[in-house]
């Protein structure tokens, strides 16, 4: 089974970390990531860009409405994904409590959400 692995920042906790400690929090992803993917079941890993260049497309009265922004209004926004591959949940939640968003960044509201994957294209 597939779960998609979300993983969420508060863009306001954040900003209010003095950039020092930013630097170390950040510093010690790389290793969390490499974790991760050293067992062998992370199909895709990948940091999102600033939401100021997000673009939300949706359908309004037959016509594509293309907007700036997030779709979504909340106080956490998706900074990353994660897509892996479990032979289980219980398998999948020890997978992703290896993301650095699920033991890492309290302070800067870091979470991850694991979300099934029903349905899986690829090129």
């Amino acid at each position: 089974m597939k779960y998609l692995g979300l993983a969420y920042f508060s863009p306001e906790k954040f900003a209010a970390i003095a950039p020092d400690q930013v630097e170390r929090l950040v510093s010690q992803c790389p290793a969390l990531d490499e974790r991760m993917r050293a067992t062998g079941k992370v199909l895709l890993a990948a940091s999102l860009g600033d939401v100021a260049g997000w673009t939300t497309l949706r359908p309004r009265n037959g016509r594509t409405q293309v907007s700036d922004g997030p779709y979504t209004e909340s106080k956490e926004v998706v900074g990353g994904l994660f897509i892996i591959e479990a032979d289980d949940h219980d398998e999948a939640l020890r997978l992703a409590s290896m993301h650095p968003a699920a033991t890492l960044g309290e302070e800067g509201g870091w979470a991850v959400e694991l979300i099934p994957i029903e349905f899986f294209m690829t090129r």
